[in-house]
């Protein structure tokens, strides 16, 4: 049995406590600072184009949970169908972009938001008009590689410590 010195693990662990408590702090500070998320995010909302949907229902065909809700009528005059309701229930929705990649006309996109905390569960239910893109509201590079060379860089916690240095 080897004798050892009691007390040598606990001064080894506060060593490294405290080399790290003197070091420089490289956490974001969330609320007051945010990074740029990845331009191919999946956020937790979805984005509707209005002048693109035909209302053909493509979108909820493929949603496998049955999230998305929507209703049309026929318009005589132009002969096309005319959405009267686009609902989704994102309390429901798992964000996993089928919709998106479903839709022939390229009317649904995710968004960059991902912080959609709700206090009521009739909250998360979006309709037409909380779906259309804002200046608030953006679109995300999912699945339309086009529109994510235009967006912004993605940035790191690691590229804000050396530009710190």
């Amino acid at each position: 049995m080897k004798f050892e010195r009691y007390g040598i693990g606990i001064a080894k662990g506060l060593s490294v406590t405290i080399r790290h408590l003197l070091r420089r702090p490289i956490t974001t500070q969330y609320p007051e600072q945010r990074l740029n998320v990845s331009r191919r995010i999946r956020g937790n909302e979805l984005i509707w184009n209005k002048d693109k949907c035909t209302g053909c229902g493509t979108c909820a065909k493929a949603c496998h949970i049955g999230a998305i809700h929507i209703s049309t009528s026929t318009n005589l005059v132009d002969n096309k169908y005319e959405v009267q309701k686009y609902e989704v229930d994102t309390g429901y929705c798992i964000f996993c972009g089928l919709c998106v990649e479903a839709c022939p006309f390229e009317a649904l996109f995710l968004s960059y938001d991902y912080e959609c905390a709700r206090y009521r569960r009739n909250d998360l239910f979006q309709d037409r008009e909380k779906m259309v893109e804002t200046s608030e509201r953006k679109v995300s590079g999912y699945f339309y590689p086009g529109r994510a060379a235009k967006l912004p860089r993605q940035s790191l916690l690691v590229d804000n410590d050396r530009g710190k240095r």
